[in-house]
Order: C-alpha cells, then sequence, then structure tokens
C-alpha cells in the first residue's frame, strides 16, 4: 500500500478552512439574529431551531443550530 500521508497533510481540515469558518459565521450571525428578534417578540426561540432544544444559553442553542445546519449542507 503506497503511503498516502503527504497528501492528507497537503489538505487542511474541514473545520479549519476559510470557508468552514465563513459559512459557520454567517449562519451563527443569521440565527443569533433570529433568537434575539424572537426573544423580543416572546416566542419559544428554542423550538424554531433544530439541535438548540437541549441547551441551557442562547449561544450554545445558536451554535447548535448552525452545526445542525452545516450538516445538512456540507
Amino acid at each position: 500500500m503506497q503511503n498516502t500521508t503527504h497528501l492528507n497533510e497537503a489538505h487542511s481540515r474541514a473545520d479549519e478552512s476559510p470557508a468552514y469558518w465563513s459559512i459557520f459565521l454567517i449562519g451563527f450571525g443569521f440565527l443569533f439574529v433570529v433568537v434575539v428578534l424572537a426573544k423580543l417578540v416572546g416566542v419559544h426561540w428554542r423550538d424554531l431551531l433544530p439541535g438548540a432544544e437541549d441547551a441551557k444559553s442562547m449561544s450554545q442553542g445558536v451554535k447548535a443550530a448552525v452545526y445542525t445546519f452545516m450538516s445538512h449542507i456540507i
């Protein structure tokens, strides 16, 4: 079997790529605004975001929702 470690070293991991972080930050910003607006209106925001049902804080809920969203598009 060939040694392919040099191929793996040449490519960065998905969680280190600029595209990954761009998608994460855009999604986090958008969902954070949605959560803030939902809180202002009085809507239970954890029901709106997939993956955020068991979150203890707003930022944890948004982060969980972004990871759930990203798992569907990546």
